[in-house]
């Protein structure tokens, strides 16, 4: 038996269609991608009417292959876009090595224009790269947090799942950009279609950009203790100036004894190994995805000499921070 779908009635007369520019660089995030995609696909599905048109360009306006190694056909090159288009520009892995001098200047035309202009996933950088998120609110995936936040001073970056800061638009990757053109369905065409194209998707819990991206600490951790959980959210806001383990523990109203006891049940380490670790995944991280020299990244991750940082990074990771850097030079791209 046939199951007939029941047409979403829109909240207002619709009006053109708004057509979006998916701008895919090399290495992007294909879940990123396809998610916004399926939602404006399911909106004009469940509108009966063609809300949105899209297309997929690129620099070259060939082919590009996505970080799991598919290529893709371009539909077009960076070119002249008209003004009422919505740019969402998709990256992934190694998004530093991909943001070429014509996309910046591309990015700077078209936003002249006064166009709506996006990242998915790390595809914020390249916006904050062209300058087009200073003075503005943005995230970006959290695992290129630490690396924007020190390269981009002027954006106010966020944990957020995604930001709409008047015409710039951001999502932390993923599923993030569900929860980003479900909003934006919504402020089109009300939230009724918004919701049905949830439903469609088996998409249960829509976020707002009000929700953070990552796991709250003791889910990521796997222990529900506040005071522990309190220790570790300081340690991570703490990281280019550490705390000392004795401040930490009175400020959870325990002594550096009872800190060191949880610790240890819980994390089966001590807090100050913890909080090692956490500054030398920072260090890697600055390391990887910037141009920062060692000693900044010292600096920034609270090591106060070079030599103390490199014993340490050697110690934990087997290599040092110098052959760290090299390697990246070295890495082979996904065939």
């Amino acid at each position: 038996m046939q199951v007939r779908r029941k047409r979403v009635e829109l909240e207002q007369a619709p009006g053109p269609t708004k057509r979006f520019i998916f701008v895919l660089l090399e290495k992007f995030s294909m879940l990123s991608f396809a998610s916004a995609v399926e939602c404006l696909r399911i909106a004009n599905r469940m509108s009966g009417r063609t809300l949105y048109s899209w297309a997929v360009h690129g620099e070259g306006g060939e082919t590009v292959t996505c970080s799991a190694g598919t290529t893709f056909q371009l539909d077009g090159d960076l070119t002249d876009l008209q003004r009422d288009d919505t740019i969402l520009l998709c990256g992934g892995l190694d998004v530093q090595d991909v943001t070429s001098k014509k996309l910046l200047a591309w990015l700077r035309r078209e936003a002249r224009k006064g166009a709506m202009v996006g990242g998915l996933c790390t595809g914020s950088y390249a916006l904050a790269k062209a300058g087009l998120l200073d003075g503005k609110r943005a995230t970006i995936h959290w695992e290129n947090a630490d690396s924007f936040a020190e390269e981009f001073e002027e954006v106010e970056l966020t944990k957020s799942v995604f930001v709409v800061d008047g015409n710039r638009l951001s999502t932390a990757g993923g599923t993030s950009s569900i929860d980003m053109i479900l909003k934006l369905i919504a402020n089109d065409h009300g939230e009724e279609l918004a919701n049905a194209v949830a439903d469609q998707l088996i998409y249960s819990s829509i976020r707002t950009d009000q929700d953070t991206q990552r796991l709250s600490i003791p889910t990521r951790i796997g222990v529900r203790h506040p005071k522990l959980s309190m220790v570790i959210q300081m340690m991570e806001a703490n990281i280019e100036e550490p705390i000392s383990p004795s401040i930490l523990a009175q400020d959870v109203g325990m002594s550096t004894r009872q800190l060191e006891r949880l610790f240890r049940r819980y994390l089966n380490r001590s807090p100050k190994r913890y909080y090692m670790e956490l500054r030398l995944q920072k260090a890697r991280n600055l390391l990887m995805q910037t141009d920062m020299s060692v000693i900044n990244v010292a600096l920034a991750c609270g090591f106060a000499s070079p030599s103390h940082f490199s014993k340490c990074y050697r110690a934990h990771y087997d290599t040092t921070p110098y052959r760290e850097r090299g390697s990246k030079a070295v890495r082979v791209p996904p065939s």
